[in-house]
């Protein structure tokens, strides 16, 4: 019988111990959320139109931080690998702007084509997707 409701106090201890220490979360959450970085993208999807099977297309995704400290990108992935992006590997100073270049190989695809581009950065929330579509036209 001890042992049961000494066990019973220590659950009680840490639960609280728990709710005590996110007390205050919220407040650093926003606080958090006011001073994070935030990376405004001019345009979040580009349409590169009409092109044939084995053409290449560019497009750069210009961005501005426009939160309060700096912007650091970690990650640039797209959902195939005939997409290729590139981003900054510097950290982006508030007020400054900064590019994710973005190629894609049109070798092997065929029909409307749209390519999703996942950044990775230090924001809240911690991703931002950026598209391009078009459609690949057959070789005659």
């Amino acid at each position: 019988m001890k042992k049961l409701f000494l066990s019973l106090v220590a659950a009680g201890l840490l639960l609280s111990a728990c709710n005590g220490a996110g007390s205050g979360s919220k407040a650093d959450s926003s606080a958090k959320t006011a001073n994070a970085p935030v990376a405004k993208f001019e345009k979040e999807s580009h349409d590169f139109g009409k092109i044939t099977e084995g053409d290449s297309v560019h497009y750069d995704f210009k961005f501005t931080n426009t939160g309060k400290s700096p912007l650091i990108i970690t990650n640039a992935r797209a959902t195939c690998g005939c997409t290729t992006p590139t981003w900054p590997k510097a950290p982006v100073k508030p007020g400054e702007s900064g590019v994710i270049s973005v190629t894609f190989n049109s070798a092997g695809k065929s029909g409307l084509q749209d390519k999703q581009i996942t950044v990775t950065a230090n924001t809240i929330p911690a991703e931002t997707m950026v598209h391009l579509i078009g459609e690949v036209l057959k070789k005659k």
